[in-house]
């Protein structure tokens, strides 16, 4: 395998003149990266890590690890209505996991693909990282710009407002659940959904000045509803038969695991929000707009907790005490 400065050369750095019009005064190759932000700006980060065997399988196609690594970073800047400008990256190479050099550098390609394609989907700058040695884990940050004032976050829900979700549930749940039965074909939608999730980028940004108050899905419906009722200090009357099921999962899951998977499956990657009811139209419109549909699922109360639905044992996924995923 390359040596470490050799392998962030060919795989990871871009040319400095292209980084210098992106924000990047000083990208790859010193000891830290520097940065110019846009005036009236705020800057949003955040960092996800994605560990081998516990957000992504061992044997899934590199590609689809790169991208899989960046999308769920920049899910969390798109429920803050952030547009996303650069990231740093430093994954963990098990080099044990190749035969020989040749079958290394074919997987790191791969996931350079994967990784740089989704970058320049949302004109994302990577400006930095690390790499090391050891069992194979990705750590992504991203900083995003939002208007000073305008950003969406968990704790604006008011006591009226309806609660919403960006596109269809239970795709992630549906995907894992497809691939370890031994499913390969990646042009199953499902699969897509776990692999290859969206970030709602586009959507968060519309939905700035509409909503107000935004999360993404990752954990589950239920867990992450649980973390917005509490940052905003509301109830949800939920609406369990108005939640979109991704498409086919009723048909791989069966109808009732299909609700379950909806519900607390995790790895959707859809956007959470809570809207005035005279916001509704306008953001339903706007997401028209980007092909997404905004589905109503229930509504802000003033009794706090989540009534609709049985939440017994809906925790969503929960590192260090398990759960569903």
């Amino acid at each position: 395998m390359l040596a470490e400065f050799d392998l962030i050369r060919r795989y990871f750095m871009s040319p400095q003149e292209a980084q210098a019009t992106d924000g990047v005064a000083l990208g790859c190759g010193d000891d830290a990266t520097l940065l110019v932000p846009q005036a009236g700006q705020q800057l949003a980060v955040s960092v996800d890590t994605s560990v081998v065997d516990v957000h992504f399988p061992h044997d899934a196609p590199a590609y689809a690890i790169g991208h899989r690594a960046l999308a769920v970073a920049l899910s969390d800047l798109a429920a803050m209505g952030a547009k996303s400008r650069w990231c740093l990256m430093a994954i963990t190479l098990d080099q044990r996991a190749f035969k020989d050099d040749t079958a290394a550098e074919q997987w790191l390609a791969d996931y350079a693909s994967g990784f740089h394609t989704l970058c320049q989907q949302h004109a994302t700058t990577l400006a930095g990282g690390d790499v090391t040695s050891g069992a194979l884990s990705i750590s992504v940050t991203v900083m995003g710009e939002v208007p000073t004032g305008t950003a969406i976050t968990r704790s604006g829900a008011q006591v009226g407002d309806v609660v919403a979700v960006t596109g269809a549930l239970g795709g992630g749940a549906g995907g894992l659940a497809l691939w370890q039965q031994g499913e390969r074909d990646l042009k199953h939608p499902l699969l897509q959904r776990y692999l290859l999730p969206q970030p709602r980028l586009k959507a968060g940004i519309a939905l700035r000045g509409l909503a107000t108050a935004a999360m993404d899905i990752s954990d589950g419906l239920l867990a992450d509803l649980a973390h917005l009722r509490e940052a905003s200090q509301v109830g949800v009357a939920l609406q369990p038969d108005s939640l979109p099921l991704a498409e086919g999962l009723a048909e791989v899951l069966g109808s009732e695991a299909a609700l379950t998977a909806a519900l607390s499956g995790g790895d959707d990657y859809e956007l959470l929000v809570t809207l005035p009811p005279s916001k509704v139209a306008q953001a339903q419109m706007q997401l028209a707009e980007l092909g997404l549909s905004l589905s109503i699922i229930g509504r802000c109360t003033e009794a706090l907790g989540v009534t609709g639905v049985s939440v017994e044992g809906a925790t969503g996924w929960q590192h260090f005490r398990g759960g569903a995923q």
